[in-house]
């Protein structure tokens, strides 16, 4: 576990704020209490700084940025692993959620890839039968 995510969690169950430092690199210094952050809710902080366990993200990011075709079975299989009660069938979900997302990226690539290289492979060729 990261050391700041530790003494963050136990300044969090003592119920303490967290200062921000004085300035960027300023070491343990703090100012006074506007600076100051209350962190109150755990999942907040946690939200920000966790691993996705059921590659949500990724699901998401495959729709965008890959095959939306296979980036929405990749968000079904996300969103079947968290609602699973099952872990060992919610891990195996994760895996189907996190393959089909990195098959939708890939796909992608190779077709944005190989559509220009065919391009010129097709204009070259019809430069030798004119």
């Amino acid at each position: 576990m990261d050391p700041v995510m530790a003494q963050t969690e136990k300044a969090m169950l003592r119920g303490e704020d967290q200062c921000a430092p004085a300035s960027p690199g300023g070491g343990n210094r703090t100012e006074t209490k506007s600076t100051c952050i209350e962190i109150s809710n755990c999942n907040l902080v946690s939200a920000s700084l966790c691993k996705d366990p059921h590659y949500r993200r990724l699901a998401i990011s495959s729709i965008v940025c890959g095959l939306s075709c296979i980036g929405i079975m990749s968000l079904i299989y996300s969103v079947q692993a968290r609602e699973a009660t099952n872990p060992e069938k919610s891990q195996k979900l994760s895996k189907q959620a996190r393959k089909y997302g990195l098959i939708s990226i890939a796909v992608w690539v190779t077709i944005l890839l190989i559509f220009p290289a065919l391009v010129v492979l097709v204009s070259y060729v019809l430069t030798f039968i004119d």
